[in-house]
């Protein structure tokens, strides 16, 4: 059990995963909103041996060597790698705290998303359709930017609707070139679709202005990634071409709120992983890791 557990910020877990937590730590305080700055971070964690902390604050080297009682930091958010962690991972490794994240509990609010968006815009059931006459998700020429969970799971939502899907990633994915997704260099990609979806990793920036020439206009971009997986100021250019489109769903993803009243972007201003289940399954992988490594330290103990 852990001797006391901060809870920095809002996590986004539901009442009965904040409940849980109560039993492994001898003491949990949870704060209403988040630090305003690092001097605050460290006062609220104290002495706290356990701290979970969701995507909005940054828990620096200097927060971590200060707060010496850590030896647990469990994000309550996807944590893809090191490089793209708002957590020091690697200066929590130095001074020997485990840091542990979750993956994968938003994704089918995604893909929820991008078809509820694109099926309108496609039709013009809530503004002018894409073409004249309305289309079907049939025979659509889709590029999807990182082939990773939620670019697989939009993949399939829209196969089974007929799209035609073509993809890019770092590396290739022979499992889902099996299922009929074609994988495609990134400036053949952009040219030979009508519809990218950006699902890319925090912080990695794919589309700069040579790719939004290379995609030109009367195309439709959806940003589904955590962050703008592209340049802010080139996405604006492009969008000074003709009949060019973006959709995102919330500001992070946009990248430049100045694009919020654009006539169009689409921007919901809100997380499309932010249901009830989305909820649940956060809560429990939290729990989950928490657990792993308390189990961890008293099987280690029991060696000893």
């Amino acid at each position: 059990m852990f001797k006391k557990c901060v809870i920095l910020e809002p996590v986004g877990m539901n009442e009965n995963a904040r409940l849980r937590v109560n039993d492994l730590a001898e003491t949990v305080i949870e704060y209403p909103d988040s630090p305003g700055d690092e001097d605050e971070i460290i006062r609220r964690i104290g002495d706290a041996d356990c701290l979970l902390v969701s995507w909005k604050t940054n828990v620096g080297a200097s927060v971590l060597k200060a707060c010496r009682q850590l030896r647990y930091i469990g994000m309550c958010c996807s944590l893809y790698s090191e490089a793209s962690a708002n957590v020091d991972i690697a200066a929590a490794r130095e001074l020997g705290i485990t840091v542990t994240g979750i993956r994968d509990y938003g994704d089918e609010g995604v893909v929820e998303y991008v078809l509820y968006e694109l099926i309108g815009f496609l039709n013009g059931y809530r503004q002018p359709s894409f073409r004249p006459i309305p289309l079907e998700l049939t025979d659509l020429k889709v590029g999807i930017l990182g082939m990773g969970t939620t670019g697989q799971i939009i993949a399939r939502g829209l196969m089974h609707f007929g799209s035609k899907i073509q993809y890019y990633s770092r590396t290739r994915k022979p499992e889902q070139e099996a299922q009929g997704m074609v994988y495609q260099p990134l400036d053949s990609l952009l040219e030979h679709n009508d519809v990218i979806c950006e699902c890319l990793n925090k912080n990695a920036i794919v589309m700069g202005w040579e790719q939004f020439q290379r995609l030109g206009d009367h195309k439709i971009v959806f940003n589904t990634s955590i962050g703008p997986g592209h340049d802010p100021e080139a996405l604006k250019r492009w969008l000074a071409l003709p009949d060019t489109h973006f959709f995102c769903d919330s500001e992070r993803a946009l990248g430049d709120l100045t694009l919020l009243d654009h006539p169009r972007v689409r921007c919901l201003r809100t997380s499309a992983g932010n249901s009830v289940q989305c909820i649940e399954r956060l809560g429990q992988k939290v729990l989950a890791n928490m657990e792993n490594f308390l189990q961890a330290q008293s099987d280690e103990h029991s060696v000893q």
